[in-house]
């Protein structure tokens, strides 16, 4: 199997296997992967595979895709608390500690890409849940994700394998 690299970059370019389009990044710009920090609204620079996809079934249909596709429900969370053991992983809510509700009123999380950032290992405060997820019809910035309107994210996971990245750069 090949490689399918798919690039967004810091003046709000995605590309990649023939899909080109505007994207969102972080409201704090792109920074090293190694200086991301949990809350700091940036984007982490480098070349991430493309893990899972998580979609809403009452606004979707199951996403055409070779990757792992997983139905969220509306109990579904992720961990953004540094000092929890589930730190940047999913969690099943009600939920004690800091977290992100994948379930939400807007359409962001409609269509969500884990991606292999801070994920082996965990570093405790390098950043949580860097997504690649829809964009806002105004590409207003992220908290750290990168983000794409639906047309373009479902074109991408109809291409996309396990061994497909996204990879952030300048």
């Amino acid at each position: 199997m090949t490689d399918i690299v798919f690039t967004a970059t810091a003046r709000g370019k995605f590309s990649g296997n023939g899909i080109t389009c505007q994207c969102a990044i972080g409201r704090g710009g792109m920074i090293a992967a190694a200086q991301k920090r949990e809350g700091d609204g940036t984007t982490p620079l480098g070349k991430w595979r493309m893990k899972r996809v998580f979609y809403r079934p009452d606004r979707l249909d199951r996403p055409e895709t070779a990757l792992p596709v997983i139905p969220l429900a509306e109990h579904d969370g992720w961990c953004d608390a540094p000092d929890h053991p589930m730190y940047n992983r999913p969690v099943r809510l009600p939920f004690s500690a800091s977290h992100e509700r994948l379930w939400r009123d807007d359409h962001v999380y409609d269509l969500i890409v884990e991606l292999t950032h801070n994920d082996d290992p965990i570093v405790a405060g390098l950043g949580s849940a860097v997504f690649f997820h829809l964009s806002r019809d105004d590409f207003r910035p992220t908290e750290g994700c990168v983000a794409i309107p639906q047309d373009y994210m479902l074109a991408v996971l109809n291409h996309a394998t396990t061994e497909s990245y996204l990879e952030m750069q300048y």
